[in-house]
């Protein structure tokens, strides 16, 4: 068996492995790269593979990091069958036409420019009705049920625990005359996600794909984020400002909403009451439309929910519904949110702030110091979400440069990945521990720090494959091929895009430096610090010049 490593390589994007076992050739995930401008260029670069010599494809979960170039891969020739669980179908039919509606506008966005600039226009990286069409090969199974691909070839599909329909997948392949076991993680979810059972832990495999989002950090515990989401939100709103929290449509959404109205469960304690009441008297806003279907995803797969939330519904609790919750679906109900002075709660896709309504409701808070943004998920570096999360300034939306003047928070505990603790737990719950580990989906520092703690607490060998490696999977692991990536035109772009935005940075400094060294409380010190860094920067910039 072989495995060819071609997305989320050292990165959190773009999930898709090609494994060639048993005659076949098969994917696991498809997804679509976000993030930087030189990732998400890859999007319309070519597979490294012939789509129609694919026999089949197993998708772990609907999310578009994972999902997202099905549609593509669709038009380019592979008909045969996808296997995903029934709740990640149900949710592809919302999440693909989505992201193909997505991929018209801002195509047709780019084309403008195009024209603009004398340039040839192109055609969307797939449209709405090309996802729509992709839907049709999609097979459905359920957790728990061993299935035949071939005589030689088998799988199942557990809970992973980090959002409806997730999936661990297990596969077993017999070559020679011997079977071999491969388990797939997918994205692992925390013990403690509000609706959504823990991760299944497996019991035995002889090779292990993980991801590691998170494989340096540990997440604050469900009690300690209920809190803090409840203080930020209540300051906020006794101060007159509203709460905006970019949210991933599908999951986080409807884990946030189930938190708002657990709370009043939480404590007896006067303070914390007052705060409660404060929030319920807010009115709460889901604001996309896609968040607003997904919603009816989750009510009509009950069955995934934990034990406790099925009771609740039972006794005639909906934990998705509660007083003062409003749903807005169309773009005029969305643009009247940011002309009401009153203040609320506006949760919004997408999670990242690249593209959707949020970036509208970012526009018309963050320059406004009583308004909070509130980041409750993964923010990919390159993104607009990164960037605010990590201190920018000022930042552009739609061309227009917006001071970021409102309080920025991130309660990291509301992620969807397991932490490095939760990573290490599902290494430690095998009996038979694999006897290698691939790392994929995270950055390259986490997984540097979860691969030394894995080799030394476990003294099992780890590999972080690179781009286009391919692994040949036997008693011993080698590296047998590596395709070597077309970079040249995006990088290129992203040097032209640094340079722009270093025109900008270089403004923002100089205002800044101006006002620090003018203060006259400011320390003899502290100028010298400055005065060092503005050298080192000068050496810099010659090195480039001479370079």
């Amino acid at each position: 068996m072989k495995i060819t490593f071609l997305g989320a390589t050292r990165t959190v994007t773009g999930s898709n492995f090609l494994v060639e076992a048993a005659g076949k050739k098969f994917l696991v995930d498809c997804g679509m790269w976000q993030g930087k401008s030189e990732l998400e260029a890859q999007n319309e670069e070519d597979f490294e593979f012939n789509p129609q010599e694919i026999d089949f494809m197993l998708l772990t979960h609907a999310h578009i990091d994972h999902s997202g170039r099905i549609p593509k891969l669709y038009n380019e020739g592979f008909k045969n069958k996808i296997y995903a669980h029934k709740a990640t179908c149900d949710l592809c039919a919302l999440m693909l036409p989505d992201s193909g509606h997505i991929q018209e506008m801002e195509n047709e966005w780019k084309n403008k420019k195009r024209k603009r600039k004398g340039e040839k226009e192109k055609e969307p990286l797939y449209t709405a009705e090309d996802a729509a069409r992709s839907l049709e090969i999609f097979e459905p199974v359920q957790y728990d049920e061993i299935i035949e691909i071939t005589p030689q070839i088998h799988v199942r599909f557990n809970d992973a625990g980090h959002m409806l329909g997730s999936s661990i997948i297990e596969l077993w392949v017999e070559e020679d005359g011997k079977e071999t076991k491969t388990v797939f993680t997918g994205d692992l979810g925390n013990n403690d996600i509000p609706l959504l059972d823990a991760p299944t832990m497996i019991e035995d495999t002889d090779y292990l794909v993980m991801e590691s989002t998170y494989g340096s950090r540990l997440h604050l515990r469900n009690d300690e984020k209920a809190e803090l989401f409840l203080n930020i939100v209540s300051e906020t709103l006794d101060n007159g400002g509203s709460v905006v929290i970019p949210s991933f449509a599908v999951g986080r959404t409807q884990e946030i909403l189930y938190e708002i109205n657990k709370l009043k469960d939480e404590s007896e304690d006067e303070e914390f009451k007052r705060k409660y009441k404060t929030l319920m008297k807010a009115a709460v806003y889901v604001d996309s439309p896609l968040a607003i279907s997904a919603t009816e995803v989750f009510r009509e797969n009950t069955n995934l929910f934990e034990p406790e939330v099925k009771e609740e519904i039972m006794r005639g609790d909906n934990p998705l519904e509660f007083p003062g919750l409003k749903f807005t679906r169309t773009a005029d109900e969305s643009k009247a949110l940011n002309e009401d002075n009153t203040p609320s709660i506006i949760i919004s896709a997408s999670g990242m702030c690249e593209v959707g309504r949020i970036k509208h409701h970012l526009k018309h808070n963050l320059w406004n110091p009583k308004s909070t943004i509130l980041f409750v998920g993964y923010q990919a570096p390159g993104t607009l979400g990164y960037n605010i999360v990590n201190g920018a300034k000022k930042v552009k939306i739609f061309g227009e440069e917006i001071a970021v003047n409102a309080r920025i928070e991130y309660i990291e505990g509301y992620s969807g990945h397991a932490d490095q603790e939760g990573l290490m737990n599902f290494i430690y719950s095998f009996i038979q521990k694999p006897k290698h580990i691939f790392l994929v989906h995270g950055e390259p520092e986490a997984q540097e720090i979860l691969k030394e703690k894995i080799e030394t607490e476990t003294e099992i060998a780890v590999t972080i494959p690179e781009f286009g490696e391919t692994y040949e999977i036997s008693e011993q692991i080698q590296m047998t091929h590596k395709i070597e990536r077309k970079i040249a035109k995006t990088i290129r772009s992203e040097i032209y895009e640094r340079l722009e935005k270093l025109k900008e940075e270089i403004k923002d400094m100089d205002t800044y430096v101006k006002q620090d060294i003018n203060d006259e409380n400011l320390r003899d010190e502290d100028i010298f610090r400055i005065n060092e860094k503005i050298k080192d920067l000068e050496k810099q910039i010659l090195n480039v010049i001479e370079g």
